[in-house]
């Protein structure tokens, strides 16, 4: 039996929680301060209120102030911040973690650069490291969404970081016969690609609501313009993933998340608004309070496109739909999806 413990009780780190303890390991799960009203429910009946799940009784639970404590003798560290939590999480949580214990974080993301290059954030984490300090950085990939593997939905993700052992080593802890893990040390091949996910799922489900506003009715469904605009989107994936030079196979895991980003979630509910026809500004106010990742990746990567293309590394002209969702999002443009750029003629 080993030891992992968890540092953020989000719904993803949660989730995980089951295969951890059903591979009959020690799991400690501890909350952010965001989290206090988590713990304290699943210290009282083991009932996660964000995840609407019951976890495994014999879960060890702490706050924040317990962090120390519930380090003490882990074999894995899976931190659990989302992207908005990234500063917090490398600010407090990374000075006090041993070394010596490998770090696996389901952080999706990346930044932009001035020079147009796009880094994942297992690289922003090991920037923003203590001067001297060496973690073994380990990142999570792929379409997993926090309750069907909580329910035991087969699933299929990639763990990636720089040392195959270490990844050998993880997976041991963490595979089940429904959540398969693939590894690879290409950390920037498998970030990227479900990084970018964001960005185009926003873009996939414009056609939702561009659904709902021709038939006047809410739940409409169009799947025509909805594949066509998955299509384009795999498309330009594949595209910025050759750019990042990161490997074509990893598109599989930004393809399956965008799949099922598609289906649910805070992007499609953007997506479907902007469709229907609200501004950017109404939209946003209409879902106040809530965190989309995919309004900052899209703009991040349409920023470093366009630089690349100053820079003639790149055409604008490959990535229309990338460019229309940053012309929404940030230039005040209305939907217009420019689906005459999508085609083209193969006639050799």
């Amino acid at each position: 039996m080993s030891v992992i413990t968890f540092v953020c009780a989000g719904q993803m780190a949660s989730a995980l929680t089951f295969p951890a303890f059903e591979n009959g390991h020690e799991v400690r799960l501890v909350g952010s301060p965001l989290d206090r009203e988590i713990i304290n429910g699943l210290r009282k009946d083991n009932y996660h209120i964000t995840l609407k799940r019951t976890l495994h009784d014999g879960i060890k639970y702490y706050q924040i102030e317990e962090l120390e404590e519930a380090l003490e003798g882990a074999d894995l560290i899976i931190g659990g911040v989302s992207s908005f939590g990234l500063d917090w999480f490398c600010d407090e949580i990374l000075p006090v973690l041993p070394e010596e214990v490998p770090l696996l974080t389901v952080t999706k993301g990346m930044v932009d650069r001035e020079d147009g290059t796009m880094v994942p954030y297992p690289y922003i984490f090991e920037e923003r490291q203590p001067e001297g300090k060496h973690l073994n950085f380990n990142a999570i990939g792929g379409p997993c969404t926090s309750y069907e593997l909580a329910d035991h939905d087969n699933s299929h993700v990639a763990f990636c970081g720089k040392d195959p052992e270490t990844l050998k080593y993880i997976r041991s802890l963490m595979a089940t016969d429904y959540y398969h893990i693939s590894i690879s040390t290409d950390v920037v091949g498998v970030e990227c690609a479900v990084a970018l996910k964001n960005a185009y799922a926003l873009g996939v489900t414009l056609a939702v609501g561009l659904a709902e506003k021709k038939d006047g009715k809410i739940g409409a469904q169009h799947y025509n313009s909805q594949a066509a605009l998955f299509g384009q989107s795999m498309k330009e994936m594949g595209k910025l993933l050759n750019l990042v030079g990161g490997k074509s196979e990893h598109l599989v895991h930004g393809v399956g998340d965008l799949y099922v980003t598609v289906f649910g979630g805070r992007t499609r509910m953007i997506g479907t608004l902007l469709g229907r026809g609200l501004t950017f500004e109404q939209a946003m106010e209409d879902l106040k309070g809530v965190t989309l990742e995919s309004i900052v990746i899209a703009t991040r990567t349409a920023r470093a496109v366009k630089k690349l293309a100053e820079r003639g590394k790149v055409d604008l002209k490959e990535y229309p739909l990338l460019m229309h969702i940053d012309a929404i999002l940030n230039q005040g443009a209305e939907v217009d999806i420019p689906w005459d750029a999508f085609t083209w003629d193969d006639l050799d």
